[in-house]
């Protein structure tokens, strides 16, 4: 038989009571804060996959920042790669214009005047800023512009290679500036032409049968011109002395073809005058085609054959300095739909990651709302349970 006292019916109510009222708060605390899981001990499993979730979001987010800052580096480079191309483009306009046989010695040199301004225009746009006290084309780095006009021609400042974000994307920060700037192919990108005549001029040359050019080792020929009896002849002489051609009669611009390459010589080349023709180097400098240019415009000594010379080898070094520079903006242009790309997944795994995190923790509003109700309806009736008990006391029996 069980004795149940008075102390222990007012004991039972009064804990009755605090847990009512502990889940009452405890259902007010959800709807504010709208979580479900307030404590890693309310659900241990959806924790975890709520923090697995929160370590997802902050690496997206950080991922995020990185594409963000390459995207900026790469809009400012493709930007200021076209603004290049576009001063090589009025270059290579004016030094077409330089070749025409009616211009003065003091025409010639009003243009390499203005060669030289859009030279300064150039060098400016290599050293562009990031905006963030960097520059574009500072490859790993630079505390300086990166391009110096020395003496002896614009020397690289900065250091080689590119900086990659910090991101699981392989994304640049930065281009290498010598690469871009100071090393376009030479000649036609197989062999270069070269001239030694004051009477004649070489053009830039093509390939016409890939499989007969030697490699670069060997790839060094010397044309030489010889008058005898008003007769005009040449031979193509080899690396190792052997000839490719041998006494052939020289006619004006007609082409002349040897293992695989064909070339134009033009005028009257005189007896002992020698062309060259030796392989093409990845050494061009955007700085050094112009400052060629301009210094055989501004020669008044140079006689016609020379200035046709030196138009014909300045539109060929423009014109690769030119495919340099379009072919790194092409690139730059590759890389920021590879960052639309990019930017895509990292928002898709941004909101699956929320989603985990929301399914693992946040409170359904609707069933909260019931459930705070419910906790509101039974607070309510355990406050009236007590209320009533309290009257049932012996004393309070007596007493009325």
């Amino acid at each position: 038989m069980f004795r149940i006292t008075t102390a222990n019916a007012f004991a039972a109510s009064v804990d009755n009571l605090q847990s009512r009222q502990y889940e009452l708060n405890m259902a007010q605390q959800r709807l504010t804060s709208q979580k479900r899981v307030l404590a890693p001990s309310d659900d241990p499993a959806a924790a975890a996959r709520a923090e697995r979730s929160r370590a997802m979001l902050q690496r997206a987010d950080a991922n995020q920042r990185a594409v963000d800052a390459s995207k900026n580096s790469m809009t400012l480079t493709e930007a200021a790669l076209g603004d290049a191309t576009e001063l090589i483009q009025q270059a290579r306009e004016l030094v077409v214009a330089a070749g025409n046989a009616s211009y003065s010695a003091a025409q010639r040199k009003d243009v390499a005047n203005q060669l030289t301004e859009i030279r300064k225009q150039l060098l400016s746009v290599a050293n562009r800023g990031d905006g963030a006290g960097g520059f574009v084309f500072a490859g790993q780095g630079a505390t300086q512009p990166p391009f110096a006009d020395q003496p002896g021609g614009v020397a690289y400042m900065g250091t080689g290679g590119e900086v990659q974000v910090a991101s699981d994307e392989n994304l640049p920060l930065t281009f290498d500036g010598d690469k871009t700037w100071l090393s376009a192919p030479s000649g036609n990108g197989v062999f270069v032409t070269s001239s030694n005549s004051s009477s004649a001029w070489i053009d830039t040359g093509r390939v016409t049968d890939p499989s007969k050019i030697p490699a670069d080792a060997d790839l060094d020929y010397t044309i030489q011109f010889s008058n005898s009896g008003g007769a005009t002849t040449y031979d193509v002489v080899r690396k190792d002395g052997s000839l490719a051609i041998s006494g052939a009669p020289y006619q004006d611009g007609k082409l002349i073809e040897f293992d695989g390459m064909a070339t134009t010589i033009s005028g009257a080349p005189g007896n002992g005058d020698t062309f060259k023709v030796t392989p093409s180097q990845p050494d061009l400098s955007a700085f050094d085609a112009l400052d060629k240019v301009i210094a055989g415009l501004k020669d008044p000594s140079k006689s016609s054959a020379e200035v046709t010379q030196t138009v014909q080898s300045g539109l060929r070094d423009l014109d690769g300095v030119a495919g340099q520079l379009q072919g790194t903006r092409s690139l730059a242009g590759e890389i920021l739909n590879r960052i639309d790309g990019v930017t895509s997944r990292v928002t898709d795994l941004k909101n699956y990651a929320e989603s985990t995190r929301s399914d693992a923790e946040d409170l359904d509003m609707v069933q909260a709302i019931s459930d705070f109700q419910n906790q509101q309806t039974n607070y309510s009736a355990a406050l009236q349970t007590y209320a009533s008990l309290q009257k049932l006391s012996l004393f309070d029996y007596i007493k009325g």
